[in-house]
């Protein structure tokens, strides 16, 4: 009870200081509050990010097997086990997806080219993606339509061209997206007649891409008649490890075992995860720079306090206070400014992380909140011994002389 009864007085003591000071108050918290905001707000961006990721993920649906190229993520490797073929290696063809469609318990495969291009329509032009491939597509990406229709089997066999717009792309080139249907885009010459139009999907990619039959593309935008994705939508979840095998079998009668990687969405998470692990470390540690600084600043602030107050240091060391009693006395001030300026930051990260979920699945989470603070109040502690033991091995009598 005597140690709660001391550590209140410590504490309205300190509270009585500051509002004797309230601009320099504000001020030496203001670095511990821009430490714990930029540690705060870079945690919620790495979680959203990584949150972000997983939704796109997961909006391709379960059951799902990803061939690319390179053997990122194949094996028990993970996250250390990218290679050089990701970029410039393979590139699958139709044989390939034959080969794919007759392993067993396997739904369907989707081939997927991917590219960035110029799309016009009338004297409207925008950048956007033009991504080919089956009638598929849109059921591994759950792409729902806003209006018209999506291409056919038909359509990937005849070539014909047409296309389904991204929602954002659509906008763009025509205002009310809903008014593209049945009108036409050119992509590098070739004209692409707009038959669906695609309901918003959150994904910058998705909505501002044309999909066209991969067919189509044969020739034109595809010369190369190659893909650098294959999908298999696999029946059900007992069947994926065979189809898995499978597909390895049946790739390894072309390519070489490090050249391609048959991924389950799980082990793709799995590394994201681990590649999220990292990066938040990284940006703790850059963030962290600024809590420094902050504790650097409190301890300036601190002694220049210790220079001014030291007659009253003296006055009370006359009169019976020790110097563990001057060293609490300093030392709470500067725990109770870290901890004020940690909370400031908080707040402002949190009302900062609720307006950007408008837009971003930002977060913040448990863990970040225990570590800013805490660590906001180790600073307050580290920096503050030094001007509190300096107070209290003042001299009384010299103390008491000071002016």
């Amino acid at each position: 009870m005597k140690a709660q009864n001391g550590f209140t007085h410590l504490f309205k003591a300190a509270m009585a200081d500051f509002k004797r000071n309230k601009m320099r108050t504000l001020l030496t918290s203001l670095g511990i509050m821009i430490g714990v905001l930029s540690v705060v707000m870079l945690i919620a961006l790495g979680l959203g990010l990584r949150n972000y990721i997983e939704e796109q993920f997961e909006s391709l649906g379960a059951n799902l097997l990803i061939i690319m190229p390179g053997s990122s993520l194949s094996g028990e490797g993970g996250l250390s086990s990218f290679g050089p073929g990701l970029i410039g290696g393979i590139e699958f063809d139709e044989k390939d997806v034959r080969s794919l469609q007759g392993i067993a318990g396997v739904d369907y495969v989707v081939p997927v080219s991917f590219k960035s291009s110029l799309i016009e329509a009338g004297s409207e032009e925008k950048i956007g993606y033009v991504e080919s491939s089956n009638e598929e597509m849109f059921k591994i990406l759950n792409l729902e339509i806003l209006e018209g229709e999506v291409f056919t089997k038909s359509d990937v066999t005849r070539r014909a061209k047409v296309g389904v717009l991204g929602y954002l792309l659509a906008e763009d080139l025509f205002g009310d997206p809903v008014d593209g249907i049945g009108k036409t885009v050119r992509v590098e010459n070739q004209r692409f007649k707009v038959i669906g139009i695609a309901k918003k999907k959150g994904d910058n990619e998705m909505d501002n891409s044309i999909v066209v039959p991969y067919k189509t593309t044969f020739g034109t935008l595809n010369p190369d008649k190659s893909f650098f994705t294959i999908y298999l939508g696999v029946t059900s979840d007992k069947d994926i490890d065979f189809a898995k095998e499978k597909a390895k079998e049946i790739l390894l009668k072309r390519y070489e075992e490090n050249e391609f990687s048959v991924t389950e969405q799980a082990e793709i998470l799995s590394a994201v995860n681990q590649i999220f692990a990292i990066i938040n470390s990284v940006l703790v540690a850059i963030g962290s720079i600024s809590l420094v600084v902050g504790g650097i600043g409190i301890m300036n602030i601190m002694y220049a306090t210790v220079t001014e107050r030291t007659k009253e240091v003296g006055i009370r060391r006359a009169v019976g206070a020790t110097k563990r009693d001057i060293l609490n006395q300093f030392l709470t001030e500067s725990v109770v400014l870290s901890v004020f300026g940690g909370l400031l930051g908080l707040i402002f990260a949190s009302l900062l992380v609720l307006i950007i979920r408008i837009f971003f699945p930002a977060a913040i989470n448990l863990l970040s909140v225990i570590i800013t603070l805490v660590i906001s109040s180790a600073i307050g502690i580290f920096f503050g011994v030094f001007p509190a033991k300096r107070a209290a091995e003042l001299s009384p009598i010299e103390a008491i002389r000071y002016e």
